[in-house]
């Protein structure tokens, strides 16, 4: 995959290129029985580039991206995001094609709810540092754990 400038604004429009050139990236996609499988495919001084693979069933917990912002795309399959409104989990499906934008304080669930395999691109700018895990009690969120990088992942 070649560079992208610094000045890149557009983070989803990042994903979208390395999504759309699996072949290019420095190691394969994996599926994992386990856990979900991830790489980071590049860094870069104001952003770095993630690919996750998930087999039916996997997903994230409820977290944040540590001040983070960001996008995300689905390169295959399908996913299901959920985000928390009015205190309670709202479900969006993001088939392959689709992704979303997000800023620093976004908290949401990833899973993968169907049949098939999904892989998906992830850009954050910054680099994640940390990520914030947390529970939805009573309709309210509250911290669970902060999971710093180069520890956790």
């Amino acid at each position: 995959m070649p560079s992208v400038p610094a000045t890149e604004s557009d983070l989803l429009a990042v994903a979208r290129r390395w999504a759309a050139d699996p072949a290019s990236w420095p190691v394969p996609v994996r599926f994992d029985p386990t856990s979900r499988w991830y790489a980071r495919l590049a860094v870069h001084d104001d952003h770095e580039v993630w690919a996750l693979s998930w087999l039916p069933g996997q997903g994230t917990d409820l977290h944040d991206h540590g001040g983070s912002s960001g996008a995300f795309l689905v390169a295959s399959g399908t996913l299901t995001e959920e985000t928390v409104s009015g205190g309670r989990l709202r479900p969006h499906l993001l088939a392959a094609g689709s992704g979303r934008r997000f800023g620093p304080r976004h908290v949401h669930v990833v899973t993968n709810r169907h049949a098939d395999p999904a892989v998906s691109v992830h850009v954050y700018r910054p680099a994640l540092r940390r990520m914030v895990r947390y529970h939805l009690v009573q309709g309210r969120l509250q911290v669970a754990e902060v999971a710093e990088a180069g520890v956790a992942w």
